[in-house]
């Protein structure tokens, strides 16, 4: 029996949640295959698995979005019929989406309003935002109540996106990968955050991570999906990563194993990328080691870049960096310092204010002749916005740079068929998951979107390569994959300039880490030297 939706007062405090042998299908696919699993009432529950485990699917069923055909779920102990979110909400149950679902013609405020669903007809706007105000002050960040989605960098739309979560009281908060554009400091501060709200009894927690080090921090329990099976349950303290990811890629199977202890991701990968080519000629003479780099004059070479931001103020303010053949340089900064803008600015997608770009030694304004000839690559954040054009084929996308070039073209005829044949080579090369090289980009998932950008920017020689947050949202296995690749670029010679918000991935890739705030370099030093508290004094902006 079915028990009744409680009334809009509902009760308060964390909830339990069970599900029993609960079932999604999609045609014939089975996304989700009798996935049992019990989360405790004040805990933190890690959801783990690859891309496709069937994650969000089960949490979109626990959220009311999706209803599975077999099994149960049930709150407290009683089944209840989560027929769709509405429903869910009047149970306590919330749910942090990974793709922003902000209003971005709605401030700050109206969107936290938004989330309540009951907004009056006429508004006490005096009265809100002292609430508002009184409520970001229990929250362990703020944002300007004024401001739009399209003017917060990604960073600070996943803030938001949290903290109209927050704003509703919830006793079961699910969260999709919460911390996939937040620095180390902004992650540790949220899931200590969420940590704390659970463990005061106020909430239950269910978070989906790809991140290793969030389970081990801040989770009490575990569980592992695999091709829509629940293959592993633990207590935390009772496993550890290696065993988290063999189950996660399955026994037999050749899992991508996290690095050996005191080895970097780096190192590890270079290691590989190093047997790989050892019985390979090496296809460039100006392949730079990485010991010899520090010798070369800059492959990308900044001076006083200016860029404004969205609201017409300097965002990027006069910063000048260096990046040398065989060198990774990473950009640390908390979300929202200019790092987008920065970025922007150097690929095209933004005027420059001011300022100098030189690439090998030759002026470079980002023009598509220019990336031709001086082997310029980037790979940007949000790859399938800002890299890809959805409604288009996979072969049209890997043909955007180069369609009009031979072998792609010849006599100013398109050569379709050769599209073709090079993108299912490349498929299956990056091993990309696709119905088909025609199939639309936008079909693919995040991780197979980002192969695919890579399969085409990764093509040929490269000078300079420009990564932004490259793994964001990404499964361990893709970013093992594309962490791998960048290195390789670094180790063919390529100078890569890599701007990311999780201080982990640049300490693990970088030869040398700069850090930006307020637009501008305020620190500098070798990744072998770098230290976690002193970088992240600077990116806090307390150390200038």
């Amino acid at each position: 029996m079915i028990a009744p939706v409680a009334a809009p007062a509902r009760a308060a405090g964390a909830l339990a949640l069970d599900t029993y042998e609960l079932t999604k299908r999609f045609g014939s696919f089975t996304a989700m295959d009798r996935v049992t699993m019990h989360v405790e009432p004040g805990t933190v529950h890690a959801l783990l698995g690859e891309n496709g485990a069937g994650k969000s699917t089960l949490v979109k069923c626990v959220a009311g979005f999706q209803r599975a055909e077999e099994g149960s779920i049930l709150i407290d102990g009683r089944e209840q019929d989560i027929a769709n979110p509405i429903v869910a909400r009047q149970l306590g149950i919330g749910m942090v989406y990974q793709h922003f679902t902000l209003a971005p013609g709605m401030t700050v405020a109206e969107n936290l309003l938004l989330a309540g669903g009951k907004t009056p007809a006429l508004i006490d706007w005096k009265a809100q935002r002292a609430g508002l105000k009184e409520f970001l002050a229990t929250t362990p960040f703020t944002l300007d109540l004024d401001a739009r989605p399209a003017e917060l960098a990604a960073g600070e739309k996943q803030k938001l996106e949290l903290l109209k979560q927050l704003y509703l009281k919830p006793r079961l908060l699910i969260l999709d990968e919460p911390t996939s554009v937040l620095t180390p400091q902004e992650a540790d501060e949220v899931l200590g955050h969420v940590r704390e709200f659970a463990r005061s009894g106020l909430c239950t927690v269910l978070i989906i991570t790809h991140k290793f080090r969030e389970v081990m921090g801040y989770a009490d329990a575990v569980t592992v999906l695999r091709r829509g099976k629940a293959v592993h349950h633990a207590r935390v303290a009772d496993t550890d990563p290696r065993r988290l990811a063999q189950a996660m890629m399955g026994a037999g199977q050749e899992a991508v194993q996290p690095p050996p202890e005191g080895e970097t991701a780096a190192e590890h990968h270079a290691a590989i990328a190093e047997e790989k080519e050892a019985a390979a000629p090496v296809q460039s003479a100006s392949f730079a080691i990485k010991s010899g780099a520090n010798a070369a004059s800059p492959a990308l070479d900044v001076q006083g870049l200016k860029a404004e931001g969205d609201r017409g103020t300097l965002a990027v303010d006069g910063l000048s960096l260096a990046v040398r053949p065989g060198e990774i340089l990473g950009v640390a900064g908390v979300s929202g310092n200019g790092q987008r803008e920065l970025v922007e600015a150097l690929v095209g997608q933004r005027p420059r204010a001011g300022g100098t770009v030189r690439v090998m030694g030759q002026p470079y304004a980002a023009k598509r002749a220019e990336n031709r000839a001086l082997k310029v690559r980037s790979l940007p954040e949000e790859p399938l916005r800002n890299a890809c054009v959805g409604e288009l084929s996979v072969a049209e996308n890997m043909a955007l740079r180069d369609f009009d070039q031979p072998p792609l073209a010849s006599g100013g005829l398109l050569r379709f068929g050769q599209w073709k044949r090079r993108a299912r080579e490349w498929i299956a090369e990056y091993g990309v998951k696709t119905q088909g090289e025609g199939a639309p980009i936008k079909s693919l998932s995040g991780g197979n979107v980002q192969r695919a950008v890579l399969a085409r920017e990764l093509a040929g020689e490269i000078n300079v390569l420009i990564a932004a947050n490259p793994v964001f949202g990404l499964d361990f296995a893709a970013v093992a994959e594309i962490h791998g690749r960048i290195v390789q670029v670094r180790n063919q010679g390529g100078a890569v300039l890599l701007v990311s918000e999780d201080l982990d991935e640049l300490l693990e890739l970088s030869d040398r880490i700069v850090v930006m705030s307020e637009g501008k370099i305020v620190h500098e030093t070798t990744a072998a030297n770098a230290d976690r508290h002193e970088l992240g004094a600077f990116m806090g902006g307390g150390a200038h």
